[in-house]
């Protein structure tokens, strides 16, 4: 099954068939498996939440749901085949009830469509189907204990809007062991109740959807046109820059060295990165449009969630370097947030761990494991395409703290 990456969120591209013929599949087997279907709100949502961009790239399945994607993927002289989420929920509603596969779901209580709703509307349609809708806040945990944990289905729908689907699905899954197929679906049953009326075919055909929502929806209009901004105008120029600009442009970055004091010695810390075993390096981040320092202490912050952590100095452009743009993958095609850059143009952040140890918790996303090195032992601990930016690093550290 092939993969186009766009934005650096990996997208499958197979026809709706091989989507229900790998549906099917997924229900017989013994793993769990889970379903995203990304738009172009979703994936520029991905480039701010960084555990939300790693959720989306280990989905078993990922589906164009958004004319934007289908373009987006022109530029890669590629063609997706759209499946929205709410064609995709119908389907697997009508092999549910063929096929006596229990469904769980698990819908935003404070969505268009109440539990309520979706149970009147599902007991009219398909009223052969073995299910239970549960209404629930986002953020809460989907428990084994819960009705729907209770009730042991096949079969997991998630409809509270992204981020939150993704992120309940990839954290609660293993609660609920019966579920061999999850999936976030956003707004699918407001289609299916008819809390809100779908474009006729045609228009969605055509991709213009999203202006007959802006047309019958006047009273969502001003929150509509902000995701329309986003989908029809900010989407396709962040595609056309990483398409056409990015590939000739280095990454502003920075690059973190964090280090304890023992005795009369410096302990660094260096982090390992979760998408290959055993390569080590300083934890760096994207500037992201702030200074040094802002962008320095703030990726330090998030990847070992402390607090404890005190600016010393920065130093600015002293590392260049271009990316071996086969690495690093996930199930064959380039995942990095950083995707579409030629390099990286690294920045420096010195700064002290005050706390203890056990206070150092680093985000899943990005690293597995982290450790202390002696500072004599830094250039010789990370990986060998770090070695250079290491001794650039130690050497302005040790000018710094002679």
């Amino acid at each position: 099954m092939k993969i186009v990456n766009i934005l650096g969120i990996n997208i499958h591209k197979i026809s709706k068939k091989e989507v229900l013929e790998r549906v099917e599949r997924y229900l017989k087997t013994p793993k769990q498996n889970y379903i995203v279907t990304p738009n172009p709100e979703i994936i520029l949502e991905a480039h701010r939440d960084e555990e939300f961009f790693y959720i989306l790239n280990q989905a078993d399945l990922s589906l164009p749901d958004g004319i934007g994607l289908k373009f987006a993927a022109w530029l890669l002289r590629e063609n997706l085949v759209r499946l929205t989420g709410a064609d995709l929920t119908k389907n697997i509603l009508k092999l549910a009830e063929e096929k006596q596969y229990k469904v769980g779901i698990v819908n935003w209580c404070c969505g268009l469509s109440s539990a309520g709703d979706i149970e009147k509307t599902l007991l009219r349609d398909y009223p052969g189907l073995n299910f239970l809708v549960e209404d629930i806040e986002r953020g809460e945990e989907i428990k084994k204990e819960g009705r729907v944990g209770k009730f042991k289905p096949d079969i997991l729908f998630v409809s509270l809007g992204a981020p939150y689907q993704e992120k309940a699905i990839f954290h609660n899954l293993g609660n609920i062991p019966s579920v061999k197929l999850a999936l976030g679906i956003g707004g699918a049953f407001d289609f299916i109740s008819g809390k809100i009326k779908r474009a006729p075919k045609f228009i969605r055909t055509i991709g213009f959807e999203w202006l007959w929502r802006l047309c019958s929806q006047p009273q969502d209009r001003s929150k509509r046109a902000k995701r329309i901004y986003k989908a029809v105008i900010k989407f396709p120029i962040k595609v056309l820059k990483w398409r056409f600009i990015l590939p000739w442009l280095y990454r502003p970055n920075v690059a973190c060295l964090l280090y304890k004091r023992e005795g009369d010695r410096y302990k660094i810390l260096l982090v390992e990165r979760q998408d290959e075993a055993g390569h080590w390096q300083l934890p760096q981040g994207g500037l992201d449009g702030d200074d040094t320092k802002t962008a320095g202490m703030k990726e330090l912050r998030e990847e070992i969630g402390s607090e404890k952590i005190e600016f010393k100095v920065s130093f600015e452009k002293l590392h260049q370097y271009e990316f071996d743009n086969g690495k690093p993958r996930h199930r064959g095609a380039v995942y990095t947030r950083h995707a579409g850059y030629k390099g990286q143009r690294q920045n420096l952040v010195i700064a002290e761990f005050l706390g203890r140890d056990d206070e150092i918790h680093i985000n899943f996303w990005d690293h597995t494991n982290w450790k202390w090195v002696d500072s004599e032992r830094l250039v010789d601990e990370v990986f060998a395409v770090r070695k250079q930016a290491a001794k650039v690093f130690l050497e302005k550290f040790r000018t710094w703290n002679a």
